[in-house]
């Protein structure tokens, strides 16, 4: 099953939920070591606007404690409780200026707009049929002339591929080797760029020396 038949999509994303709660214990196990980490690093240092930020699909934490060094306040939202709790440790000296917002992201609703909207390894795991519908949401996010970035890989492995190359549905194994389907579409970043012109962005997409790829940019006005 692919994700984007729109066949069985929700159900797809409810084992992606469901997967990222069991994995968070061993998340950081399967961190990706490859060249063009630390530009990714660079980028998010450079990023952070003087003001409220929005993380989207915040995870473990990875980047909320760099965020929070320029921005006056972060709010993390994820879907995963177990990955905000580890996410409330690494940030426990700036808690007070972290709000932490359990909640789907293809269901959630901003209560404000934000100086800036940030994202780790999140864009990957949208499915193209709702890629326009949640740049929507990070539009709703914005307040006008805020930016968004976002870091990303397009890394899978001939193991995840369990419906071959063309289809955007892997299939990654816990340590105990317990099967769970996910999302990830593999972008270019020219390809993303193009994509987020046509929804009315102004996004600069740039690759890394590896794997990896990050993008910043505004809503058009």
């Amino acid at each position: 099953m692919d994700a984007d038949s729109g066949s069985g999509e929700q159900q797809l994303l409810a084992e992606q939920v469901n997967y990222y709660r069991a994995v968070a214990d061993e998340y950081l196990d399967g961190k990706l070591d490859e060249p063009g980490g630390d530009e990714l690093a660079v980028a998010v240092a450079k990023f952070a606007p003087a003001g409220d930020v929005l993380e989207l699909a915040s995870g473990p934490g990875t980047w909320t404690p760099q965020l929070l060094r320029r921005a006056d306040t972060v709010t993390a939202v994820d879907s995963s409780r177990e990955m905000q709790a580890l996410a409330k440790q690494r940030v426990a000296p700036d808690l007070a200026r972290a709000r932490f917002v359990q909640a789907d992201l293809f269901a959630w609703e901003p209560d404000r707009r934000y100086d800036g909207v940030f994202m780790g390894f999140w864009i990957s795991h949208v499915p193209w049929g709702r890629f326009a519908e949640f740049w929507a949401l990070v539009d709703r996010s914005l307040r006008p002339g805020g930016q968004v970035l976002f870091v990303d890989d397009a890394h899978r492995t001939e193991q995840e591929l369990i419906h071959g190359e063309a289809s955007t549905t892997i299939q990654r194994r816990l340590r105990d080797g317990t099967p769970h389907r996910a999302v990830k579409v593999p972008h270019t970043p020219d390809g993303l760029e193009q994509e987020l012109t046509s929804l009315g962005w102004n996004v600069r997409v740039h690759q890394t020396a590896g794997p990896f790829y990050w993008g910043i940019g505004t809503r058009r006005p």
